[in-house]
């Protein structure tokens, strides 16, 4: 139970439906918890903190609608008292960093084991100094001293990230890229979600925009490659690499 004695009430957030579900069965085999909701996009998960206003969020860092900084600060604001652990597949410190700022009490990848996540959910609840994190080392190393904290921060690409960023900013296609490099297009997909996570970017243009300002990657030698400007629709959405 929580220092209440009552159950901790708990929203899921995941545009998952069966990550969801597992989720689900996972925290109510506990008898001290109760799952009050859940969400699959950005717009439901705020209008569930706001009705029930939970004890603990559960919140997938990749749901679609507003990305995961701005959905923390509105949830932030709707339910101050609400604690926000984000789940995720990755785990780059600058993405880490920025949601740490916006006030979430937890940061988990999605491979932790089931007592990770429920030493978790008890933690930020009952301790309100407690910061729970299951990141990789390097992630872990980069917070606390790459620059990443104070407002700076040091972004840096692989060999490979660079050369497949460069490519996609010349607009050619995932396919095309792992031609071009003889790699499988899954390959190239996963180097772009590290890419995206690194950068903190919504979508591939916006990935290209933030490594050019950041002289991370060249233009195109052939051509001046123009600075690419994201459209309306895609603005504070997640976009598949």
């Amino acid at each position: 139970m929580s220092r209440s004695g009552s159950p901790i009430t708990i929203a899921l957030i995941d545009d998952h439906a069966l990550f969801r579900e597992g989720l689900r069965e996972i925290l109510e085999a506990q008898e001290d918890f109760e799952v009050v909701g859940e969400a699959g996009d950005s717009g439901g998960a705020v209008a569930l903190v706001e009705r029930e206003r939970p004890d603990v969020v559960l919140l997938d860092v990749e749901i679609p609608g507003d990305d995961a900084t701005r959905t923390v600060a509105r949830m932030r604001a709707i339910s101050p008292e609400s604690q926000i652990i984000i789940l995720s597949m990755y785990d780059g410190p600058q993405l880490l960093s920025r949601l740490l700022a916006a006030g979430v009490r937890g940061y988990l990848l999605k491979s932790v084991h089931r007592q990770e996540l429920i030493s978790a959910v008890k933690s930020v609840r009952n301790d309100p100094d407690r910061l729970v994190l299951a990141v990789s080392r390097d992630a872990f190393a980069q917070l606390q001293g790459d620059g990443i904290q104070g407002g700076g921060s040091r972004v840096v690409l692989t060999g490979r990230e660079r050369e497949i960023l460069e490519l996609a900013a010349q607009a050619l296609s995932n396919q095309q890229i792992a031609t071009r490099l003889t790699l499988t297009e899954a390959t190239v997909k996963r180097h772009l979600h590290n890419v995206f996570t690194k950068l903190g970017a919504v979508s591939r243009i916006d990935a290209v925009n933030k490594a050019l300002g950041a002289s991370l990657i060249s233009p195109h030698r052939d051509r001046p490659t123009p600075r690419l400007r994201p459209g309306p629709g895609l603005r504070g959405r997640h976009s598949s690499p």
